[in-house]
């Protein structure tokens, strides 16, 4: 059968099978259905909800604006697929081309997309993560058991990690009047994601709003009453503290071990696949029938020397769902890459924090317009001579001009734009990340390698 009349066979009834009932997964399936594709189509996922918004989670449910049960996420078309809810994916036949699930079932497929996203980092002792009042924030029950947990009106609630998760939660408890501690490993509230010097503008917003921010000290066990719930916490400074209610807020884990054995590239990085979401074998070799999209993924970047990116960032899921369903569907010389440049954003203690590009692989950052003591800035990193992220406070009209020039591979220090205010300084300063053997809650990007079959390919992009 030539290419064309497989293509066509596949769309008119062929079996898509998505693994992951997630943003990713639902953009993936509406994007299949809008390009024509009749077939069969399976969603699983190991919750039992359809996909929803996650963002919303650390933000309006945990202030009580919002309810767990109404972040559906919107959808663009009907997909008329089988979902398959609350049964995880237990395994993977490539040979025999089904998915394996924990209730013994099985589902062959024509073309896989794994969207398995990512899940809270638990706390490291089983027994003290299972008492009472100790928490993740990853889905929609601990959404809502952590906002039931914050109504009661909690003595002292402790979080355990100050990335961007940890630190809206620790502003949301601010916003009720709830006394908070949050302990960080690192230096400073976001250091992983943004660096030292970002870092302490973040650590002042904490301690204005009233946190008991403690930087530098690890959490080294929590101690329940007799009752099975939380009721003190040993810090490695020889403290303790009285507390109702711990988040354990240490970042996330790929979900990628029920592939073990599967003969898939994956491991606790992610899953590896080109810059077409096609995944790798365990040889480097790729696949043509197996995708990856969202969290899960790791796939190289031209833009930030073709290294394999991870990105646990909302805008990527949509963009790589959106390319691999075109892949999946089309002729090789249809396909298209994935380029989407980083973005994400955070809301925190009033501010509105966005940023785009890779801030975690610039060694220096130059304070570019507006001012960190008025909490109103852009920060702009460069990597090597030439500008690699951005990341502004209550600033972010500039992002689309440094997206731009990170696009372009601009010169970093870049002559400065048309500013409304002076900068602080017009200096680089050492962006000051800290050292990436060293956990902390770490960054929402990932720098992961290159293939091992990688080639230096010189990319220079059109200038228009």
């Amino acid at each position: 059968m030539s290419g064309d009349a497989a293509l066509e066979r596949l769309k008119r009834e062929g079996r898509i099978v998505v693994v992951g009932a997630s943003l990713a997964g639902l953009r993936a399936a509406e994007t299949m259905r809008e390009k024509g594709f009749a077939g069969s189509l399976t969603m699983i996922g190991d919750e039992p909800y359809e996909p929803y918004d996650r963002p919303p989670l650390s933000k309006q449910v945990l202030l009580g604006k919002a309810a767990a049960d109404r972040t559906l996420l919107p959808r663009r078309r009907d997909i008329d697929a089988k979902w398959r809810l609350g049964v995880p994916a237990s395994g993977l036949d490539m040979a025999a081309r089904k998915v394996l699930l924990a209730d013994g079932d099985a589902v062959e497929y024509d073309r896989l997309l794994i969207a398995t996203g990512v899940r809270a980092r638990p706390w490291p002792h089983e027994d003290q993560g299972a008492l009472g009042g100790v928490f993740v924030l990853r889905t929609r029950d601990d959404a809502v058991g952590l906002e039931r947990a914050l109504a009661a009106g909690p003595r002292r609630v402790l979080v355990i990690g100050a990335g961007f998760t940890g630190s809206e939660i620790a502003s949301a408890c601010r916003e009720r009047d709830i006394p908070v501690t949050v302990a960080e490993r690192g230096g400073a509230p976001l250091v992983g994601a943004l660096g030292g010097v970002i870092g302490e503008v973040a650590a002042d917003l904490h301690r204005e709003h009233g946190v008991d921010l403690r930087t530098g000290v690890m959490v080294t066990g929590l101690e329940g009453d007799s009752s099975g719930r939380v009721r003190a916490a040993h810090l490695s400074d020889g403290t303790s503290l009285e507390v109702d209610v711990v988040i354990v807020s240490l970042g996330a884990m790929r979900n990628t071990e029920w592939l073990a054995g599967s003969g898939l590239g994956a491991g606790p990085r992610g899953i590896a696949c080109d810059a077409g979401c096609r995944a790798f074998d365990i040889r480097g070799i790729v696949t043509d029938d197996i995708y990856v999209a969202g969290d899960v993924a790791r796939s190289p970047h031209a833009l930030f020397g073709y290294q394999f990116l991870s990105l646990e960032h909302w805008g990527n899921a949509v963009a790589q769902a959106e390319t691999a369903a075109h892949n999946m569907l089309s002729e090789s010389v249809d396909r298209r890459p994935h380029l989407w440049v980083p973005a994400f954003w955070s809301s925190q203690f009033g501010i509105n924090i966005k940023s785009v590009g890779v801030p975690s692989m610039g060694t220096e950052i130059l304070i570019a317009q507006g001012s960190r003591a008025e909490r109103r800035f852009t920060g702009v990193y460069g990597y090597q001579g030439r500008v690699i992220g951005a990341v502004t406070f209550d600033n972010c009209r500039w992002l689309e001009f440094y997206q731009r020039q990170i696009e372009e591979t601009a010169p970093f220090p870049l002559p400065f734009p048309t500013m409304d205010r002076r900068p602080e300084g017009n200096q680089p300063l050492p962006a000051d990340f800290p050292d990436p053997s060293v956990p902390t809650h770490g960054p929402t990007i990932t720098l992961s390698g290159y293939s091992p079959a990688d080639r230096r390919i010189t990319f220079t992009p059109a200038r228009h």
